[in-house]
């Protein structure tokens, strides 16, 4: 099994993502302590690393995973990639500190492949300099790169959400391409995923009861049927009573004028916005939930924001509810990380 270490790895979206496709989670660090618990909980025979990923010496790595990294993923911030500072070197702007803490560990451990994640505009930010000085950093290390945004809808996650992922694999062993990438035919809606869910909003049992109907939800099932994160929580009488005028895939203009204490027709679109159960969700974000349950007036749990993000029930997370819907928010959709680490096993398994 190709061995992966994660490099700011939240909950752990992309290592299960990677863990799926047949490889092994030897590491996670990352700086959030509930993060971290979440990443210990679910890959158990991996070194979980909760502190500043600067402060491990070179020492420190060669001793821990020399030998042991076939792999390093993560999702560094890269905020200080800009053609404004091209008088400056990218090494000394304190906003690519951690990026090239990233690249510190690559360059000690020389690992087979690398994926690099990012927000999609890094890939157009002043007519593409990060883009430019990422694929130069990593082809001098030596390895050949290709680079996408991807949508994760298309490779089974039933939530559209589109980040940057650079893929890197040594030039001694192949070439890389997303032309290669594997998505799927059946797009995986919101009803889907969080539909058999209904059957527990006024139980107290936390045991489905009804039989999957779905590839998707057989993936999605724990092996007892037992549904975890799921705490509902009912926002005040009043936005209740505005949410039940908004159909699935309105929004606050749903709402009656009469009902709205402060007139306004400037609110965001996402305001009092309710999911649509036919279609994809939009893009699951870190806790301001903007958006409500298809069915009831209410904002998802964080079970089913997990699933809207392809977590299956028996990946459970640590923290508080406000830590979990930022864990979630915050991770790599594992089913698409699961088609990546498969583009990459294809090229190196022939090595």
């Amino acid at each position: 099994m190709h061995k992966v270490l994660d490099l700011f790895c939240g909950a752990g979206g992309l290592s299960l993502g990677f863990q799926l496709a047949g490889y092994k989670i030897i590491g996670g660090i990352d700086f959030q302590k509930d993060a971290i618990a979440t990443h210990e909980r679910n890959f158990k025979n991996s070194v979980s690393i909760c502190g500043d990923i600067s402060q491990i010496s070179d020492e420190e790595i060669i001793k821990k995973f020399t030998g042991k990294v076939d792999v390093i993923i993560g999702g560094p911030p890269c905020q200080g990639f800009s053609a404004a500072n091209q008088h400056q070197k990218l090494e000394d702007d304190p906003r690519n500190k951690l990026f090239f803490e990233f690249i510190r560990f690559v360059r000690i451990l020389n690992p087979k492949a690398v994926v690099i994640e990012n927000v999609r505009q890094i890939l157009t930010k002043d007519d593409g300099f990060a883009k430019r000085e990422i694929l130069r950093i990593l082809d001098e290390l030596g390895y050949n790169v290709d680079v996408k945004v991807l949508d994760s809808s298309e490779y089974g996650v039933p939530q559209s959400r589109k980040r940057a992922v650079f893929v890197g694999v040594k030039k001694n062993i192949g070439n890389i391409s997303y032309e290669k990438i594997k998505k799927c035919t059946h797009i995986v809606n919101v009803e889907e995923a969080i539909g058999e869910l209904y059957e527990l909003e006024k139980s107290e049992s936390n045991y489905l009861q009804s039989k999957p109907k779905t590839k998707f939800q057989q993936y999605l099932r724990s092996k007892d049927n037992c549904i975890l994160n799921h705490e509902k929580k009912y926002p005040n009488s009043e936005v209740q009573k505005r949410m039940s005028y908004v159909h699935e895939g309105g929004n606050w203009r749903d709402v009656p004028e009469e009902m709205w204490a402060i007139k306004r027709d400037n609110r965001h679109s996402s305001a009092y916005k309710r999911l649509d159960s036919k279609k994809v969700s939009i893009t699951i974000d870190t806790g301001h939930m903007n958006y409500f349950h298809p069915k009831f007036n209410r904002v998802p749990t964080v079970r089913e924001s997990a699933r809207i993000q392809s977590f299956p029930d028996y990946f459970i997370f640590e923290g508080t509810p406000t830590s979990q819907l930022r864990q979630v928010g915050n991770a790599v959709p594992p089913l698409m990380a699961k088609a990546i680490a498969e583009l990459i096993k294809e090229v190196i398994d022939s090595e």
